[in-house]
């Protein structure tokens, strides 16, 4: 419960309210109980998830208030992942609803506090070895895994079609809410769309962090989509820049561009940027051509062409 709802209590159990405990706007992180009132909610979802085979590794807390939640799970192949991720959305949603709450997976349910991403770690990995892994590399990234960053850069105005497939992602992916809005990469820095983790010195677990994508996308789809992008970066041997350690959203480096700001435009740029998609037919011609109209159709049009609830605030009295 947000600190701005004070109309009840903080338990639900009286008529007074009680303002006491409540995370303020960007205020969630980390918070231990009572603050975090989701602590006790949120293990025993986790315990179901195990219960069900997916391998958790940590929870907790996120910046958004009124309950935005992070729970991260153990790296699997591309497929096993996309059907663990199905599986958390359903365990989640299903946990939330015995429990009286509802659980959301919208991109940005919320004006003006942090979004929800599904930030996607990965890398290559053949006979046990990891590719991404060079000692002498920046952030330890070998020179394929550059290449690698250098294909989902290049081809991101692309991939946001099914990474960040819905109206409501591009109100996540603005500015000022450490959304990955621009188009680098760089060790420790949210504003990138790229992002190194440097959790571990292991070279198991360098990786690269692709931050925009977000939980209203198909798993299956979005990351064979990033792979493939990936895949294109290393066989043309694309080069993804400089590293950028500044916050680019304070900084304007000539050359890096902002992510796309429509589901509209995104939709523009997978029209115009879809060959490395078809390679060895991983994707065909008519999903992509399918995807577009119906989204265009279904999804852009219904919102472009309806009245929104702001706009009789605005423009009621003109």
């Amino acid at each position: 419960m947000g600190s701005w709802e004070s109309g009840r209590s903080h338990n639900g159990q009286f008529n007074t309210p009680n303002l006491g405990y409540r995370p303020e706007v960007k205020g969630g992180y980390f918070r231990v109980p009572p603050v975090d009132a989701l602590q006790d909610w949120r293990s025993n979802v986790i315990l179901k998830m195990i219960e069900a085979g997916i391998d958790v590794e940590v929870h907790h807390g996120e910046v958004g208030t009124a309950g935005q939640l992070e729970i991260d799970l153990r790296f699997k192949t591309l497929v096993h992942m996309a059907d663990t991720v199905t599986l958390y959305k359903y365990i989640v949603k299903n946990a939330a609803a015995a429990s009286g709450k509802t659980a959301t997976f919208m991109p940005k349910p919320m004006f003006g506090d942090n979004g929800s991403g599904m930030h996607t770690h990965q890398s290559l990995w053949k006979d046990g070895v990891n590719l991404f892994y060079d000692k002498d590399g920046y952030a330890c990234l070998s020179e394929l895994a550059l290449h690698y960053i250098g294909g989902i850069l290049k081809h991101t105005p692309a991939l946001l079609a099914f990474c960040a497939p819905t109206t409501n992602s591009y109100k996540r992916l603005v500015p000022g809410y450490e959304a990955p809005v621009m188009m680098a990469f760089s060790g420790r820095n949210r504003s990138a769309c790229v992002r190194i983790p440097a959790y571990s010195n292991s070279p198991k677990a360098v990786r690269a962090e692709y931050r925009c994508p977000d939980p209203s996308s198909n798993p299956y789809i979005a990351f064979s989509a990033m792979l493939m992008a990936g895949l294109d970066g290393i066989i043309n041997k694309i080069d993804p820049g400089q590293p950028m350690e500044m916050d680019l959203y304070e900084t304007d480096v000539p050359g890096v561009q902002q992510v796309p700001g429509s589901l509209d435009a995104v939709l523009d740029h997978l029209e115009a940027d879809h060959d490395f998609l078809l390679r060895g037919g991983v994707f065909t011609q008519d999903l992509i051509d399918s995807w577009v109209s119906w989204k265009r159709l279904n999804e852009v049009d219904a919102i472009r062409l309806r009245p929104h609830p702001y706009e009789y605030m605005m423009y009621y009295d003109v």
